[in-house]
């Protein structure tokens, strides 16, 4: 990535920075930010066990809830600019909240937030801007639901209304499979207390993941990424938050990047400014490339994961600029992010059981990993007491990696990969098999 050198002249001081969040999201965005050399220190709220191993890294042990404890310790830390990871607070409207306290944020407030937190407002504010996307249905009975299913000649795709960690949309093969899923998220399976759901004609083609920074009236785009949602090998098996992605995407030509600009990316804007939505932050656009163009499947406010791990360490040292001026809605128009010369993998290496039950508390053993290019950020860690490092989530560990093409960076994840050892260890083994060539060799 490149910036122009009088992009960041206006910035005076960017030492202390702030991420909320504990995923591998958040470890790999502390992890770009502190390559630059103004960055003195990046605190992480609440981090995981992998967040001290990043250079200049500080985990805090605050509630983000108790906002008057919290406001207090970011004064006295001096915090210059706040990177809000996960959709939950920025749904709750912290991001509204500590840019009331006249802090940097980058994330949205909580209208903006909407575009992910409620997938029945997304649809129909693509409606209202004339967003190519699916045509669905806004249900709020499961008998509803049903004179739909019934009438459809093709399994439509079921959607819960609310956030549902990337789990809650429902791919049927079948109108039973398609009942079940609406039945179940009626029956509270995802808690969520709207009573909403959402139906959706099914479109096919492969997906592309587009992140834009935004202003809240300019945008600047990074590098594409294509995210691998479905748990086992081939696309099959339930739906999770993600288990690997690649970056950037060869599929996104420059024909398809215009469109997606023209028909998705600025409408977006546009509407977002229609409804005096005030959005700083990223816009992930969840898309698919249709026969008759690319249409989106969702929104969501926040970076993608692991689309986020994948595209970091293609950031130079000036990536913390672009989101300070997003923040302070300062973008230029002339900020130039070009990808590195290299490209970037990522498998993730999850519990047994995920997505659904999963033991936690198992011990990690990693060995002698080859770090030339090559990241590993926690995901689902924590630390015993005597400093072990344990299991503590679905997704555990992202592995990523860098190199001149696609075989040799997946060549180098999965290698890694063999040198990490839990009980219940599972990922994926064909993670960018639409780039790799010599996949069956590899395997």
């Amino acid at each position: 990535m490149s910036i122009n050198s009088t992009s960041s002249k206006s910035l005076n001081r960017l030492e202390n920075v702030l991420i909320i969040g504990n995923g591998g999201r958040e470890n790999s965005l502390a992890w770009a930010i502190q390559k630059n050399d103004l960055v003195k220190k990046v605190y992480l709220i609440p981090g995981n066990a992998g967040s001290e191993r990043i250079d200049k890294c500080e985990r805090l042990k605050i509630d983000i809830n108790k906002q008057n404890e919290l406001v207090e310790k970011l004064y006295f830390l001096k915090i210059d600019l706040i990177v809000i990871g996960p959709e939950i607070p920025l749904a709750n409207g912290l991001a509204d909240y500590l840019r009331e306290k006249d802090f940097k944020v980058f994330g949205p407030g909580r209208d903006g937030a909407k575009l992910e937190y409620s997938k029945s407002w997304a649809k129909e504010f693509m409606q209202d801007a004339n967003i190519p996307t699916a045509k669905f249905w806004k249900v709020n009975s499961f008998e509803e639901a049903k004179k739909i299913i019934y009438s459809s000649s093709i399994p439509l795709v079921v959607k819960v209304d609310g956030l549902a960690s990337g789990k809650g949309v429902f791919i049927p093969e079948s109108t039973k499979e398609c009942l079940e899923a609406a039945e179940s998220i009626f029956n509270g399976k995802f808690g969520n207390t709207n009573n909403l759901v959402v139906l959706e004609e099914k479109i096919k083609g492969p997906e592309v993941s587009v992140f834009a920074l935004c202003d809240g009236k300019k945008y600047v785009i990074l590098p594409s990424a294509q995210d691998h949602k479905r748990l086992n090998e081939k696309d099959k098996g339930p739906n999770t938050g993600g288990m690997g992605a690649y970056s950037p995407a060869p599929l996104l030509t420059d024909f398809y990047l215009d469109k997606i600009i023209k028909e998705i990316i600025e409408p977006t804007i546009e509407e977002l400014n229609k409804k005096n939505i005030d959005y700083r932050g990223v816009i992930y656009f969840g898309l698919m490339i249709t026969e008759s163009g690319p249409k989106v499947i969702e929104y969501n406010c926040r970076f993608g994961d692991p689309e986020c791990q994948t595209i970091m360490p293609l950031m130079d040292q000036n990536f913390v600029f672009l989101l300070e001026k997003c923040s302070m809605g300062n973008l230029s128009n002339d900020e130039k992010i070009k990808t590195s010369n290299k490209v970037s993998g990522c498998v993730i290496a999850t519990s047994e059981g995920y997505p659904n039950e999963y033991r936690t508390g198992l011990p990690i053993k990693i060995g002698e990993i080859d770090s030339c290019n090559c990241q590993v950020f926690d995901s689902g860690t924590s630390l015993s007491k005597n400093g072990e490092l344990l299991t503590d989530g679905g997704r555990v560990l992202s592995i990523v990696c860098q190199d001149k093409n696609f075989d040799i960076v997946f060549e180098k994840a999965y290698k890694n990969l063999k040198k990490i050892h839990f009980d219940g260890i599972y990922y994926r083994n064909d993670i960018g098999h639409q780039v790799r060539k010599n996949l069956s060799e590899e395997n």
